[in-house]
């Protein structure tokens, strides 16, 4: 065994590295830099956690957020590392110990904020000691087109090119499309990076997109079905954050609230209470959830549709984080579509941008929220559907959606396409959805009146089709490139080139519809199923074996995640370790794991085991 895998095995319990570790982890050692686009869950920390631990000096790890840093320290302390943070939440004496210790070479790794780069202390300190890497998590937050730019990112570049001696430099990030890894490269001055993306797909997660009023009703029967899991829901509002918990505590459910209309002194304590399980519901707006790493949460829902796919994609993935089957649930209304145009609209300008691009990156809001809107309303596979967007080529059946739990027919629907494209032309590409499906509907009302439109030949020439498959139907020619919407505040429907082969006839259009009327949205939503093997677990021994992990991070003032994952409590389970050797042998065990806790899990399943006659 050589040394990387002794490390990964003394310290964090594995015994072989997951798509992509390796190959990472040995150009950093070789001194290379990397861009690494791993999925959520997919232990991009171990990535430069195992080098840092092999190379001399230190490794600076550049992260925006606190509870990230303090989740990451507080996993690596309990394995043994030495490590600390520097942020605000240090007061002046801790900073300063910290930094005295970092001086004393006490530390293998420091998380770091990147506001602290550029101060002068700590750039005085940096110059004396030796840092061997610097490590950018998030690093998609470099980008001024991502979808979570901060400009304090941009002082990473100049921190290192202050060194002395420019250390190596990896990024890393789950979640970037192609024009992102560019700008990561480039503002990062990444030299000849070794660049792998091991796959935006997370195996483990069931997508399905729920389409049914009111949403309230449908909310509580989901969370019915889920009441004793732990849970992130997502709403695009402060104001719908409130109603939202307001109506789960209502109803006997342990939620709680986190937005930025919060004081600070109530989102720490709100997010402990989360984290810590004394509740196991977290209602939020987006403000929540970078760098929380929370194992054990088996549900995200949206109740409102995000902005882009980027965030939703980000979103979602809080779930499942310890590899268990979870579920990705996003409530769809189309007046959510009206809401993120406003949220995009009324957005405040960031003033690190000149107005032009402040512009075009509102252009680009528009554009990602378009595509957003296409993932709630397709009939194709909405694992595909993302992944495609990241640019990858998925399979067209990924049989862990909802969509692809419903059979669908395909229809030839050129003829009503047709007639929506011909509309918007007649009606000289100057109106909106509402105004086109207005007028192929045969509405009256005082403006189209006014302006004539009930004078086309196209007025009321799909009368007979409901108003949602019209809107579907124009939403499936958008997604297909045949019609596009202008961005802005009244965002205006418009033909592409490629539409003039299908007016003629010469290429046809289908659609894919239920092939039976689902009699409730239950039917077509449906969870997933778990492999017995994989899970065949004693639930009465997994339950006991989480009362002590509860017992033992409450006596450490950690989360129960940090002592153990379900994943590791599950191999328990299966191996019913009662010798070192033994318990050496459970998945994310390590040597310091093993000191710590061994015995304590060790002595309950001895006691079990005489309690049920088993040898």
């Amino acid at each position: 065994m050589d040394q990387k895998h002794e490390l990964l095995k003394q310290y964090f319990g594995y015994t072989d590295f997951r798509e992509g570790q390796e190959s990472i982890i040995n150009e950093l050692l070789n001194g290379r830099d990397a861009l690494c686009i791993m999925p959520t869950g997919a232990g991009k920390s171990i990535c430069y956690q195992i080098p840092a631990l092999m190379l001399e000096g230190i490794t600076l790890v550049v992260s925006p957020l606190i509870s990230l840093m303090n989740d990451q320290v507080s996993l690596l302390t309990q394995v043994g590392v030495r490590a600390a943070y520097l942020n605000s939440s240090l007061t002046l004496g801790q900073y300063h110990r910290v930094l005295g210790n970092i001086a004393n070479g006490q530390y293998k790794i420091v998380y770091v904020a990147p506001e602290r780069l550029m101060t002068e202390e700590f750039l005085r300190l940096c110059r004396r000691i030796h840092i061997s890497l610097v490590a950018v998590d998030e690093a998609h937050c470099v980008s001024q087109w991502g979808q979570d730019f901060r400009p304090s990112y941009l002082k990473i570049l100049e921190f290192i090119e202050s060194l002395d001696i420019r250390p190596t430099v990896g990024a890393f990030t789950a979640t970037a499309t192609q024009k992102i890894r560019e700008d990561i490269v480039d503002i990062l001055r990444l030299q000849e990076p070794f660049t792998i993306t091991t796959g935006f797909d997370r195996p483990n997660l069931f997508f399905s997109v729920i389409r049914t009023k009111p949403k309230n009703a449908q909310l509580l029967k989901l969370m019915a079905e889920r009441r004793e899991k732990s849970g992130i829901i997502y709403c695009a509002t402060r104001k719908k954050v409130e109603q939202v918990c307001a109506l789960l505590c209502e109803n006997g459910y342990a939620a709680t609230r986190y937005h930025a209309g919060l004081s600070e002194q109530e989102r720490r304590q709100n997010q402990a209470d989360f984290v810590y399980d004394a509740k196991n519901v977290m209602v939020a707006t987006n403000a929540f959830g970078m760098g929380i790493d929370k194992s054990n949460v088996s549900y995200v829902i949206h109740y409102n549709m995000p902005k882009n796919i980027e965030s939703y994609y980000q979103e979602a993935g809080r779930a499942g984080r310890d590899g268990e089957e979870a579920e990705c649930i996003l409530m769809y209304g189309a007046s959510d579509v009206h809401t993120n145009e406003l949220l995009i609209t009324h957005s405040a300008p960031n003033p690190e941008l000149e107005e032009e691009r402040q512009e075009a990156v509102r252009r680009l809001e528009y554009d990602r929220l378009k595509h957003m809107t296409f993932y709630c309303t397709t009939n194709d596979c909405l694992r595909g559907f993302i992944l495609k967007y990241f640019g990858e080529k998925p399979k067209n059946y990924c049989g862990k959606c909802a969509n692809c739990l419903t059979q669908y027919e395909t229809i030839d629907a050129t003829v009503p396409a047709q007639k929506i494209l011909s509309c918007v032309i007649r009606a000289g590409q100057r109106y909106g959805r509402r105004m086109i499906a207005d007028i192929l509907l045969g509405r009256q009302n005082e403006r189209l009146t006014y302006l004539g439109l009930d004078k086309l030949t196209t007025y009321g020439i799909m009368k007979d089709t409901s108003q949602k498959a019209l809107h579907d139907m124009m939403t499936c020619l958008e997604e297909e490139g045949y019609l596009f919407t202008t961005g802005g505040e009244y965002p205006i429907l418009k033909v592409a080139p490629s539409c003039t082969a299908l007016l003629k006839g010469e290429t046809t259009f289908t659609i894919k519809v239920p092939k039976e009327k689902q009699s409730s949205e239950e039917k077509k939503f449906r969870r997933p199923s778990k492999a017995s093997e994989e899970y065949a677990v004693d639930q009465e021994l997994f339950q006991q074996l989480k009362v002590l992990r509860r017992e033992l991070a409450d006596k450490a003032r950690v989360p129960s995640y940090i002592i153990f994952s379900n994943i590791t409590l599950n191999d328990m389970c299966r191996k019913r370790p009662t010798t070192v050797t033994e318990f050496l042998s459970v998945s994310g065990v390590g040597q310091q794991k093993l000191e710590r806790y061994g015995e304590d899990f060790m002595s309950l399943i001895r006691r079990y085991q005489e309690e049920h006659g088993e040898e």
